[in-house]
């Protein structure tokens, strides 16, 4: 992802959710999708995605509903699709992503910040009322699916199985001025699965956000040691899924 917006056209469906209102692009993802914000005396967020894209913000409804009633994570509140795109519209939460300008200056708090909130969702949320997987069979089927091939061998050990986040990069954890978690965004892929999944893509963000050698401080900040083996199987398994 960057948080370069290029100047591109407003999609029709956001220029009508907007009205009158100013529309500011905040945030564009590597296939082509666009957040919006949407300002008012309660800013809205549109996420849209062009047609064909593979990731799908109409299943992202369901996760937000469910772990709405447990944890801080955008209310939804409009979506839909048609032969333009497919969009979600959710209320806007305080605080700003771990990845805003103060953040990147501050990388020892908001590496804490990121490691401690997904050890805090992880806790959170309860696998025996979750309605979804995200299990690494299910991911390469995906995969698979899409015209991938996935080749990473025998997935390792389930360490613990917890409600995972399902894109648990640096950027989608939203903090307040003092550096503490606020809640999540972005839970499309929310489903169970081992730990280590959403733990191993968050260190590998740490490089992308930070620079190097912050990866262990996100897993100390969890509450584990660095697992090798764990974190580079789950890192190869999102880099071809």
């Amino acid at each position: 992802m960057t948080t370069s917006v290029p100047d591109l056209p407003v999609p029709v469906p956001v220029r009508r959710l907007a009205g009158d209102a100013t529309i500011v692009p905040v945030w564009l993802n590597d296939v082509g999708g666009v957040t919006y914000r949407i300002d008012g005396p309660a800013p809205l967020y549109v996420k849209w995605q062009p047609p064909g894209c593979e990731i799908d913000l109409l299943r992202e409804v369901a996760r937000l509903d469910w772990a709405g009633a447990l944890t801080t994570v955008p209310e939804p509140v409009e979506w839909g699709e048609d032969d333009t795109g497919t969009w979600l519209v959710t209320r806007g939460l305080p605080g700003t992503s771990a990845v805003s300008p103060e953040w990147l200056t501050e990388p020892e708090i908001a590496v804490r910040a990121v490691g401690l909130g997904l050890r805090a969702l992880h806790e959170r949320l309860p696998i025996s009322s979750c309605p979804w997987e995200w299990s690494v069979a299910g991911r390469i089927a995906e995969a698979r699916d899409r015209g991938r091939h996935p080749d990473i061998g025998e997935p390792p050990t389930i360490d613990r199985l917890v409600v995972c986040h399902g894109d648990a990069c640096c950027p989608n954890t939203l903090l307040a001025q003092d550096g503490t978690v606020l809640g999540h965004v972005d839970l499309g892929s929310l489903g169970v699965a081992d730990r280590w999944a959403d733990i191993a893509v968050a260190a590998a963000s740490t490089r992308r956000n930070y620079g190097p050698g912050w990866e262990d401080a996100l897993v100390t900040a969890y509450g584990l040691e660095p697992d090798r083996d764990r974190m580079d199987y789950y890192q190869r398994l999102w880099d071809e899924t």
